[in-house]
């Protein structure tokens, strides 16, 4: 008798953890992880190529050196923040998000400089790097946009009843968006005066 009662019980627990969506929350949890290792992949190739192009700017800027060091600096911070998948939080993930925003503004302001380098603007190497840098940013934006959205199904499948009781007992927990830069909100002001 004590042995059926025990068979039941493991027949009950097999059967709750099966329709509880214990395996569907892997699921998405690894989708989340994979989806993050696709920012990172696209942030790493920004940063590989960041080298090349301060190299080539050297060349002719030699007078821009805070401006080229800064973008050091900026890849070299960006790229010591290390973040795991797999426990991120939003103080992980802001942090993350601040270094690779300092890597955009210190990307921007040497293209300013550039301007005053039309030897520079020619270059072929420099012109071959800019086009790279900018699809490398579109990419992305693309896997940031793949990751807010496959975090958002994993977070509403954990937070769902009855999913979210097995969501609990198992520790999983809501994982973080990209969120827009601060001031994207507001469009820049063009005055022709």
């Amino acid at each position: 008798m004590k042995r059926r009662i025990t068979n039941c019980l493991i027949l009950a627990f097999a059967f709750l953890f099966t329709s509880c969506g214990y395996n569907t929350m892997v699921e998405k949890q690894e989708a989340t992880e994979s989806a993050w290792a696709n920012v990172e992949n696209q942030y790493q190739r920004r940063a590989d190529l960041i080298p090349n192009l301060v190299n080539v700017v050297k060349g002719y800027a030699k007078h821009e050196s805070s401006t080229l060091q800064a973008v050091i600096e900026a890849r070299s911070k960006a790229t010591s923040v290390q973040i795991d998948p797999s426990n991120m939080t939003e103080a992980d993930l802001e942090k993350f998000q601040q270094a690779q925003d300092n890597v955009s503004s210190a990307m921007s302001k040497l293209m300013v400089v550039v301007e005053a380098y039309p030897e520079l603007k020619a270059n072929e190497n420099f012109r071959d790097l800019q086009v790279q840098l900018e699809g490398t940013e579109n990419r992305i934006a693309v896997e940031r946009r793949k990751f807010n959205e496959t975090a958002q199904d994993y977070n509403k499948y954990i937070k769902s009843f009855p999913e979210l009781i097995t969501a609990k007992i198992f520790g999983f927990d809501p994982k973080p968006y990209f969120k827009a830069q601060a001031g994207a909100e507001t469009a820049p002001q063009v005055n022709f005066d």
